[in-house]
């Protein structure tokens, strides 16, 4: 109950460090948050033009839909991770000088991540819309995947943004791992594609993100409600995480000012 008790006690802090990391995320840039918009649509782009000569089958029904509906939510995901885990080690100088729950700056990302995520949504309703797709009752189930998605990437950021400040090395890590498990989530291609595949399927299967992406998708372009036991399970998981991931923070934030 601490960590709701600090969020009320400094919730001018945490609103302030949301609106930093929003603004300043693009700060300098000329097209400043309509890279929000931008980034995932030429990545977008770019797979569209270049996966269905490299993978038979992504030529799927409605590809580019596909390709935006596991897009988006896979940058607010890489991007909460990259950040996040940094989001400490950036923050060195007020850290030694001021006290407050070193907490909000670890939340302060996640929930900036999902303010992105919502805006970014209107690229994907347009695509939707665009392309012959429409959209459905069955986007009401977008925000609870959202909570799913950010309580694990919560839990996910505790433990690497804390670790990270006594192993530096670990924000090179994190990289790697986010650009090797990209390809191990079903982003740019079907899991039909491998029906075959043996333990690689049951990898790609057993990754909390296929589920969250199979939900979007559910939601977005199949229009039909998620596998809401399958979302309980990831829920249950980043719970599990959170609490693990915000018990080590706690334990390694007492030395954040001397290792920084």
């Amino acid at each position: 109950m601490e960590v709701f008790k600090n969020l009320y006690q400094y919730r001018e802090l945490l609103k302030t460090n949301i609106k930093k990391d929003i603004r300043g995320k693009y700060k300098g840039s000329f097209l400043g948050i309509l890279w929000s918009f931008l980034n995932p649509l030429l990545q977008v782009l770019v797979y569209y033009i270049v996966f269905p000569y490299l993978m038979r089958g992504a030529g799927m029904d409605n590809y580019i839909v596909y390709l935006v509906t596991g897009i988006v939510p896979w940058t607010f995901f890489s991007s909460a991770i990259s950040v996040g885990t940094v989001s400490v080690k950036m923050n060195e100088g007020i850290i030694k000088k001021v006290y407050f729950p070193r907490e909000i700056l670890v939340i302060s990302q996640v929930l900036s991540g999902v303010i992105n995520f919502f805006i970014s949504c209107i690229i994907v309703i347009v695509f939707c819309l665009a392309f012959g797709v429409g959209i459905s009752i069955h986007i009401l189930a977008i925000p609870f995947i959202v909570i799913v998605q950010a309580v694990l990437t919560l839990g996910i950021l505790f433990i690497l943004s804390s670790v990270n400040v006594y192993v530096q090395d670990l924000e090179y890590i994190v990289t790697f791992i986010i650009n090797m498990l990209f390809y191990g989530t079903p982003i740019l291609y079907s899991l039909d594609q491998f029906s075959n595949a043996g333990i690689l399927l049951k990898l790609i299967q057993l990754n909390p993100m296929t589920s969250i992406m199979d939900a979007y998708r559910d939601a977005f372009l199949y229009h039909q409600w998620p596998d809401f036991t399958a979302l309980f399970l990831v829920l249950l998981l980043g719970v599990v995480v959170t609490i693990v991931g915000y018990w080590i923070f706690k334990k390694l934030e007492k030395g954040f000012a001397e290792k920084l």
